[in-house]
């Protein structure tokens, strides 16, 4: 599944990893592991846009129908989601392949920190941008969404509050495309808040906030515009807006249609889309022969976790959370997912930082390593008595048992690892029964409600570290936040809250790793890799594919003429 939670990037580093290990191919013989892409790595098949034809249609898929197009509630903090927004609306900045952050001119004239003491921002728009209703982007906007997602007022259905909640006062500034920003504490990520932005006609109030934008976008202001909602064919289409005041889009329309993962390599192989997932070995192995395609490798923010739900059943026990952590053996997870990948995958001990990242430390100390002894005593200390070889351990007279949470519409390797846990965790005493159910309900009716003992997904896209700040703080009421899991502590409330507050990188980078040490501590979740980009792209598709930490710009994907 695609899920974006995105995150604060340090200065990435840019060392190659050793060439190493060995799986198997199609005639038996050893595949010779690549290295791992660049920190900074991306393969876009960039060319500039005179070298494009005028026309044409990109055709991608999402893996499941959007329920929510504010991306800033629960429901609508999901990548396939973010990825139609992003082409719709307001996207004030943009990050290139080292991760570095600029203004999008289109929209701002400049953007800068005036004042220190108080953090102070002022923002000059461009005059020319407008809302599709033909209403001039203003200070009105960002002073509408500060007020939704600030947390002062419960009635909006926040997924993130981080950033918003240190603003003071959002005003006009010295005319009417000026907007001035004042912190009451200081906030180093401010760049990525309003990003992007919503209009305040439809955030203005809790009911327009939490559903205006339930299954439709009733205004952009970008370069594309929704042009059709097919909820029969699962497809989302959107199209060049005439009214649009930046540099011309080259394609006539992009097309998102619904289709499970597991189909992708054949939809793509039937020239139903234009671009699908070459990691896994069996994907690979066909995609790379198929004519007229490449195949584009870049390094992205890309982590795979299990998350551990601690609100209710045995998990809300500390020690029983430790076990699993304990018990779970993630270097033989890794193995056998990696196992006939074309290059290295890299392991994962930390919540916050990818290994190729300035700031990594291997945090996951006792908690992460894989000690079945050590979980059997973690589980006698929390009353579950075994039950002799084999069996589920019991306590008051009820068995030590969870349930695994997929998606229909997970890959092969996903099922593998959900029954590789099955079998760990039962020989330590934990009975786990795989649940399966559709793709469409996966993340609205069971991972963004909480609804789940284990479950699977990926938290990607970077950018800046405290976009997943709240993955990690404790929820607020009924409010999850991002922290579907309900694992959390007042002390890592506290570090995050202060790494979010210091401008210094390294110590904010230290405050972070602190957290992380904590979030391994409380058994939130149990990292197991970055998950490497390799994509099946067709050749004359131009500036797109393994983007990397870049973000994509719409106006330049094109077809080669």
């Amino acid at each position: 599944m695609r899920r974006s939670t995105v995150t604060a990037l340090a200065a990435a580093v840019s060392a190659s990893l050793v060439l190493a290990g060995c799986g198997s191919s199609d005639d038996g013989k050893p595949v010779k592991k690549q290295a791992a892409p660049a920190a900074d790595g991306q393969d876009i098949n960039a060319h500039p846009v005179s070298d494009l034809k005028q026309g044409g249609t990109l055709r991608t898929y999402i893996t499941q129908w959007p329920v929510q197009y504010n991306v800033n509630t629960p429901d609508g903090a999901q990548g396939d989601t973010q990825e139609i927004v992003g082409a719709v609306l307001p996207d004030l900045f943009d990050s290139d392949a080292k991760g570095a952050v600029r203004a999008n001119p289109n929209y701002l004239t400049s953007a800068k920190v005036v004042s220190t003491a108080p953090q102070v921002v002022e923002y000059e728009l461009n005059p020319k941008a407008k809302w599709t209703d033909g209403t001039p982007l203003s200070w009105k906007d960002f002073a509408s969404q500060w007020k939704a997602q600030s947390g002062a007022n419960k009635a909006y259905e926040v997924a993130d509050t981080s950033g918003y909640d240190q603003i003071s006062k959002v005003e006009r500034g010295k005319d009417a495309h000026g907007v001035r920003i004042t912190f009451d504490q200081p906030y180093a990520d401010w760049q990525r808040l309003f990003d992007p932005l919503y209009p305040a006609a439809y955030t203005s109030t809790p009911k327009k906030f939490n559903s205006a934008w339930q299954e439709k976008i009733p205004v952009s202001g970008n370069a594309f515009r929704i042009k059709s909602y097919d909820k029969t064919a699962q497809t989302v289409t959107i199209e060049p807006d005439p009214a649009w005041w930046g540099p011309k889009p080259k394609l006539d329309s992009v097309v998102y249609r619904v289709i499970d993962f597991t189909a992708t390599t054949e939809a793509y192989l039937n020239k139903e889309i234009d671009f699908a997932t070459a990691l896994l070995p069996e994907d690979y192995k066909r995609l790379v022969k198929a004519s007229g395609t490449d195949i584009r490798r870049g390094a992205r923010w890309d982590e795979v976790h299990i998350a551990l739900n601690g609100a209710h059943g045995p998990l809300k026990d500390v020690r029983v959370r430790q076990a699993l952590g304990n018990a779970i053996d993630r270097k033989g997870i890794n193995a056998a997912f990696s196992k006939d990948l074309s290059f290295e995958l890299e392991p994962l001990d930390n919540h916050f930082f990818m290994p190729n990242q300035e700031g990594y430390r291997n945090n996951s100390g006792e908690y992460g390593k894989y000690d079945p002894d050590k979980a059997g005593k973690l589980l006698d200390a929390a009353g579950w008595k075994s039950a002799g070889e084999g069996k589920p351990r019991t306590k008051g007279g009820k068995q030590l048992a969870l349930e695994y949470t997929l998606s229909a519409g997970s890959t092969s390797a996903q099922f593998d690892q959900a029954e590789l846990v099955q079998q760990q965790l039962a020989a330590v005493g934990v009975k786990v029964t795989l649940k399966k159910v559709p793709a469409n309900d996966f993340f609205p009716k069971f991972v963004n409600t909480g609804n789940f003992d284990l479950t699977s997904f990926r938290n990607v896209d970077a950018v800046f570290k405290s976009t997943i700040v709240p993955t990690f703080l404790q929820p607020q009421g009924k409010n999850l936040l991002q922290n579907y899991g309900s694992v959390g502590s007042p002390k890592v409330d506290d570090l995050l809250k202060k790494a979010q507050r210091t401008t210094d990188t390294a110590e904010a980078n230290k405050l972070y790793n602190e957290a992380d040490q904590e979030l391994w501590k409380l058994g939130h979740s149990i990292e197991l890799y970055q998950r490497p980009q390799i994509l099946a792209v067709r050749s004359g598709l131009a500036n797109y594919g393994a983007s990397g930490l870049a973000s994509s710009d719409y106006t330049k994907i094109g077809w080669l003429k």
